[in-house]
């Protein structure tokens, strides 16, 4: 549970930095992705999870 919850932590702090750091740009890149059709954000969101559990895979070795 340690674990788990250090991970969680660490994607906070990972996903929190281009909000903290340049409010401005998030503020665009939130737009265009409110303009994104559906299907290219499922394709996103899978190629996403599918990265993540390529390196999870990895970093286990």
């Amino acid at each position: 549970m340690k674990f788990f919850l250090c991970v969680i932590g660490m994607v906070m702090i990972v996903e929190g930095i281009p909000y903290f750091a340049f409010p401005e740009k998030m503020k665009f890149w939130v737009q265009k992705l409110l303009e994104m059709p559906e299907s290219a954000l499922r394709r996103l969101g899978f190629v996403m999870m599918a990265t993540g559990l390529w390196l999870v895979y990895m970093g286990k070795g």
